[in-house]
């Protein structure tokens, strides 16, 4: 995929999602509205995995964090939209910036099994703490401001909201800090060497992929107008690593196109089937198999062999 093509795909894909309300059908306004926010959702573990080459298995805990947090302003506290969604992503982003702290103090399979038990703590929480979080009733009747209750309307707003977290993403991610992030990934002991302060640059990017995380958890609350503690449930985390693997991971724009592709493979699948696990881990196989770049890896290497 040459770089002029990027851009001009991107845009492409951009149209056809603005384009979507415009067939009227709600089931097509729901499930794009569902790809649009899953999307960005494991773009943002990507940040930590693709660039930063950090394996998180507790990444829903902060896409939990924004949801619960979402709720409990709009409805408990009853405040302003703008002051609960803007609340509820810095609240996501302060747990980040807490558990990050530890989590970076240790490498690879040790930061991986601790970002899973703070990720359980989290669901532990949520779980126990019935009064302020509904626990496994989950929180329900969210107070969705008016403006946002059409289907229609709200899958715009959470439109928008995506792309300007996406290029806020892109710009982060060719940054000069994008780059050194990508230093630490390729080779920990030489970045050091040369002066990087590797924990400080990756606990940036965790804080950072947990704020998007918590933007991501706030719009899946405003488009259920509930949620659940299934949301920080370990399986959460295991599902946005399936989108980013499948899509590409490392690559900018693979995670989206893998939350959308999984997104669509469980709906067509359900209608036939209930053994969707055993249908997901069919495609886990078959991708680390024969796809280990993921779908846009795949696509890259077919458009090389047609030159």
């Amino acid at each position: 995929m040459s770089r002029l093509s990027t851009p001009i795909i991107s845009m492409a894909a951009l149209v056809l999602f603005a384009l979507l309300p415009l067939t009227g059908d709600c089931f097509f306004i729901y499930l794009g509205t569902e790809i649009i926010i899953f999307g960005l959702f494991a773009l943002s573990f990507n940040l930590l995995l693709g660039y930063g080459g950090l394996l998180s298995f507790g990444h829903a805990a902060y896409f939990a964090m924004g949801a619960y947090a979402c709720a409990i302003f709009l409805t408990t506290l009853e405040l302003p939209f703008v002051l609960a969604f803007a609340g509820a992503v810095a609240f996501s982003a302060a747990g980040a910036a807490i558990i990050g702290f530890f989590c970076v103090k240790l490498t690879e399979v040790y930061f991986a099994m601790l970002t899973l038990a703070f990720g359980q703590l989290v669901w532990a929480v949520a779980f126990k703490w019935v009064s302020v979080t509904g626990g496994d009733t989950g929180f329900i009747g969210v107070a969705v401001p008016q403006a946002l209750k059409s289907p229609t309307t709200f899958y715009y707003f959470a439109l928008v909201i995506c792309v300007l977290c996406v290029a806020a993403i892109w710009v982060l991610v060719h940054s000069a800090f994008g780059f050194t992030l990508q230093a630490t990934r390729e080779n920990r002991n030489r970045a050091e060497f040369i002066g990087v302060n590797v924990r400080r640059v990756q606990h940036v990017a965790f804080v950072i992929a947990g704020m998007f995380a918590g933007v991501a958890g706030a719009l899946f609350t405003l488009f259920n107008h509930s949620v659940f503690v299934e949301s920080a449930w370990w399986s959460a985390s295991a599902e946005v690593l399936i989108m980013t693997v499948l899509g590409g991971v490392g690559s900018f724009f693979g995670p989206l196109i893998g939350a959308g592709a999984l997104i669509v493979f469980d709906r067509i699948t359900t209608e036939f089937t209930v053994y969707w696990p055993t249908v997901l881990g069919a495609i886990l196989l078959v991708v680390l198999f024969f796809f280990p770049d993921g779908l846009v890896g795949a696509f890259k290497k077919r458009g090389g062999r047609n030159k």
